[in-house]
């Protein structure tokens, strides 16, 4: 057991104030009818006011000669930002510079107390402001670093806040720039204006603190090679759901089958098939069962962070993740695959289970980020997330219909449980592949690398 020190926190429900101050007076915005907010984990209350600054999406980024900060003074200041980025940036990369981690942290690198994003057109059809009231409720959670702050907070930030399109509005009423009109560029691709916004924002809100633990379970088959057994490939698979959450439909219980006892199940199977044989793969291999991935990757951030080996013998890492096991897989998805050499040996090892390896049926998603594997490429480690594709070896069967059932119709809700349609020859299918995927990448002459001049590698490398 390796286990996580926790800070946690939940909004106390009539506390979030937020007002915007213009020379002619004061308005207030309504919570959850105008805004939205989280919790803060660094302080039982927060209560400030700064001047608004317009800066577009939020990002630097050199590599694609992007940067909204340039020539902008936001010290001291709160960002309003679009909760978005440029829609014809690289999916993979667009998704990374949308993460709002990172653009917290970069927003704080230059002086900035609050935050206040945008919510966007595009962000309204993905996930409607409306259903920000299903999480009000909700428990946050970080990880403890050495120095007792949260592993992802933002030193500075003091607070933010998410604005629906009507109240988002509100801010422009004033100035010389629409919102409609920054709506319009960014559906056009142009470049958005960023600017003063010449009023202030007044944001208070508290927070029921405590600490707690969890931990990741991991363990380790150890390699039969002289020198490589000092090698590592790491499997990993989150072992959390979203417990009770009332208000919801029949017990109100997500019992999280598909998501993800079935990545844990192939994760123990794949064990048993490597702790049984008799001679070991020549690397040694992780499983390891994390924690805190609803809560946002906590368990993967902390083990990529506090590896309980040397990070430099981690050679890369495999993830499974909500692999749906309702139909006769006849094909397969490595998310992130093409950035490593990992591509050429999922490949080999579908064509050995007569399955063919097939490109990211949602690049528009950015699914490769949104996973615990991505911990670990943030750590330079190249890294997949495996999940069968949309093709199925029964010709009566819609693979991509059965997928997209189980995704609208009991992803994240109490009915994803042991009353699905269960294909137990596709999860034993699922298992073998990853035990023999799993053989490729230990028993490999090369370790896993990058590919030269990869965006995520050359962005994380160590």
């Amino acid at each position: 057991l390796q286990t996580l020190p926790l800070k946690t926190g939940r909004l106390v429900a009539d506390s979030p104030v937020f007002e915007i101050h213009r020379k002619g007076g004061v308005e207030a915005l309504v919570y959850l009818n105008d805004f939205a907010v989280g919790p803060v984990l660094g302080a039982d209350q927060t209560d400030f006011t700064a001047p608004l600054v317009f800066v577009g999406y939020g990002i630097t980024a050199p590599r694609l000669q992007h940067d909204d900060y340039a020539g902008l003074d936001v010290k001291g200041k709160i960002v309003v930002l679009l909760g978005d980025r440029p829609a014809h940036w690289p999916t993979e990369e667009g998704a990374h510079y949308n993460n709002r981690r990172f653009k917290s942290d970069l927003a704080a690198s230059h002086g900035a107390v609050g935050m206040v994003y945008l919510q966007t057109p595009r962000g309204e059809r993905v996930f409607p402001f409306a259903q920000t009231r299903l999480f009000s409720n909700s428990v946050a959670l970080d990880w403890i670093n050495a120095d007792g702050r949260g592993a992802r907070e933002s030193v500075g930030i003091q607070g933010g806040a998410l604005l629906n399109m009507a109240a988002a509005a509100k801010l422009f009423s004033e100035v010389g720039t629409k919102l409609d009109t920054i709506y319009a560029a960014m559906q056009n691709n142009q470049p958005l204006p960023r600017m003063e916004l010449q009023l202030s924002a007044h944001l208070a809100l508290k927070t029921t603190r405590a600490v707690q633990s969890s931990a990741n379970v991991v363990g380790v088959v150890a390699g039969s090679d002289p020198q490589l057994k000092n090698e590592y490939v790491v499997f990993t698979a989150h072992l959390d759901h979203l417990g009770i959450r009332p208000g919801m439909m029949a017990d109100n219980l997500h019992n999280g089958a598909m998501d993800n006892a079935t990545g844990v199940a192939t994760l123990l199977e794949m064990a048993r098939l490597v702790g049984q044989m008799p001679t070991k793969p020549k690397r040694s291999i992780l499983f390891i069962a994390l924690t805190g991935e609803e809560k946002g990757l906590l368990g993967s951030d902390y083990f990529a962070a506090n590896p309980t080996v040397p990070l430099s013998s981690l050679v890369a890492c495999v993830n499974l993740d909500m692999p749906i096991l309702t139909y006769d897989f006849s094909s397969v998805v490595a998310f992130g695959a093409e950035h490593s050499s990992l591509k050429q040996a999922t490949a080999r090892a579908a064509a050995l289970m007569g399955l063919e390896l097939v490109p990211d049926p949602w690049p528009e998603q950015g699914i490769f980020t949104r996973s615990d594997h991505y911990s670990f490429v943030r750590q330079g480690v190249p890294s997949i997330y495996v999940i069968p594709g949309l093709g199925s070896f029964n010709k009566d069967e819609d693979a991509a219909k059965l997928s997209e059932a189980f995704r609208r119709q009991h992803y994240h809700k109490p009915s994803d449980d042991m009353s699905l349609p269960f294909n137990w020859n596709a999860a034993a299918r699922f298992a073998q592949l990853n035990y023999v995927l799993g053989l490729e990448i230990a028993n490999s002459p090369q370790r896993a690398s990058w590919n030269t001049g990869d965006f995520f590698g050359d962005l994380f490398k160590k």
